[in-house]
């Protein structure tokens, strides 16, 4: 299966127009096999969704053969995305939930962590014990490229304490955030860490 470097090349969250064409443009490639072509075909279709053709990237991910484990994981997570980004988060819910439970059991650290966080984002009610969780599932990896999901996550929980006027916590996991930041962030995230600061 592909590794994660390998999509982040071909991502440009920025400009989603573009990760499409590269993904369709991969996907023809010779040297990707018929389960990696399927993994490139989930990224295209949260590409897709990414630009609003929501329609469109539900299509995408029906035609893909989910068979193999990763990929039905990447599946899962992906139309998660969509219903959520298309306004049916309640529906989003179960599939992330899915997502993480298959991730987790197939050790795909990185996509376990990605579901539980998408989670946060769909189930808003509980967006604070999701993020808690996958911070918890984050510090035990080794891996350096999923450690770097707590960068966002120790963010994204120190803005939602903002926004509950907890404003003492919100500033611990901004901290938090930025010390992970200068661990394993990228620059942009180093960035972002530190115009958190600012917040309270």
């Amino acid at each position: 299966m592909l590794t994660q470097q390998t999509l982040d090349h071909l991502w440009d969250f920025e400009h989603p127009e573009i990760s499409e064409t590269r993904f369709r443009t991969a996907m023809t490639e010779d040297r990707y096999d018929a389960d990696e072509r399927a993994e490139l075909k989930t990224q295209l279709g949260r590409a897709i969704g990414l630009q609003g053709r929501f329609e469109e990237a539900d299509a995408v991910l029906d035609a893909i053969d989910g068979e193999e484990p990763t990929v039905a994981v990447r599946v899962l997570l992906e139309r998660g995305r969509v219903l959520n980004s298309s306004g049916h988060a309640e529906m989003a819910v179960p599939l992330l939930e899915q997502a993480a439970e298959l991730a987790d059991h197939l050790g795909e650290e990185f996509l376990a962590v990605d579901a539980l966080h998408m989670l946060a984002v769909a189930d808003t009610a509980h967006a604070e014990t999701w993020t808690r969780s996958a911070l918890e599932y984050a510090s035990t990896v080794h891996d350096e490229r999923t450690k770097r999901w707590l960068v966002a996550l120790h963010s994204n929980l120190g803005w939602t304490l903002h926004e509950a006027g907890r404003c003492t916590e919100a500033m611990v996991e901004f901290q938090l955030a930025e010390q992970w930041a200068g661990r394993v962030g990228t620059p942009q995230q180093q960035e972002l860490a530190r115009e958190a600061m600012k917040a309270c």
